[in-house]
């Protein structure tokens, strides 16, 4: 599917209300296989997305800054022919939802984030909180030229699968699921993509497109909101991420899952999925 200049690929399932699914690192589209087919289940039109320089989509030399990335999302809705989307983005990708959300309000319907504070919030958490600058010293770590690819795809990737079991609870995804992250991130170039957004955020800081991008999310989301969270991830801490309600003017949902780490809709995809569609189909998401 061709958009924003590059091609994506999706998996689809379903008919009805477009639901646009957006993955985090280290993944890929298969991260959302449970919600795709309870979501298709509930009556809506279910894609994901592999974003930009991961899974079957386009590797890129350039356009791994935020602001070109939530492009990338809003291209894929219209390319899909839909007039808008309920966006659902789980780490990075919940970070590029939050940045549609802002830039192109006309195309999101109602936005869901898991394990990712908004944009702004996620800054000043990295900056001032100590707590949660060291969990997340992985990022800084990627500010090193080249040495973190290679890291990446050492031993079969197998920092892939360290870090996925380090970031779950006692849910966490199963050997198997973590074997196919693994040899995703093999692919050629992937790892140097995958990280490319985190290199954008952190050296942007101080850069001027940086500090436009942060004050261009000084803008309040104006659709429904949905922010879910496990209560032991340790990437993201809850204290970053519960703050985040000061940059919605709209309805705003906060569900906490106790006992679930940085990757809810894996640990725990029942209950993920339930309170996802539950919200999804309620008519006065701020009750």
């Amino acid at each position: 599917m061709a958009a924003n200049g590059a091609r994506f690929h999706i998996a689809e399932v379903g008919e009805g209300p477009l639901v646009l699914l957006l993955h985090g690192f280290p993944q890929f589209w298969w991260t959302w296989r449970h919600q795709l087919t309870a979501l298709a289940d509930a009556g809506y039109r279910a894609v994901a997305m592999d974003l930009r320089g991961v899974g079957g989509s386009d590797r890129t030399p350039r356009g791994y800054d935020p602001a070109n990335l939530a492009l990338d999302i809003t291209g894929v809705v219209r390319s899909l022919g839909e007039p808008d989307a309920a966006l659902v983005g789980h780490d990075l990708g919940g970070y590029l939802a939050w940045t549609a959300a802002v830039m192109r309000p006309k195309l999101v319907r109602r936005l869901a984030v898991s394990s990712m504070p908004h944009p702004r919030r996620w800054r000043s958490a990295m900056l001032s909180d100590f707590s949660q600058s060291r969990a997340g010293s992985y990022i800084w770590g990627f500010q090193r030229p080249w040495l973190p690819e290679r890291q990446l795809v050492a031993d079969d990737a197998a920092l892939v699968g360290r870090l996925i079991r380090e970031w779950s609870g006692p849910g966490l995804p199963d050997d198997e699921s973590i074997e196919i992250y693994r040899r995703a991130m093999t692919i050629p170039s992937t790892a140097h993509c995958s990280i490319e957004p985190y290199r954008w955020m952190v050296r942007s800081m101080a850069r001027p497109d940086g500090i436009q991008f942060n004050r261009r999310m000084k803008r309040a989301v104006r659709v429904p909101t949905l922010q879910l969270h496990g209560s032991l991830d340790p990437a993201m801490r809850t204290r970053s991420t519960a703050g985040s309600a000061e940059y919605v003017e709209a309805p705003y949902r906060w569900r906490l899952f106790d006992g679930l780490g940085h990757f809810p809709h894996e640990e725990d995809p029942a209950a993920f999925s339930s309170e996802l569609i539950n919200w999804l189909q309620d008519p006065e998401p701020d009750r």
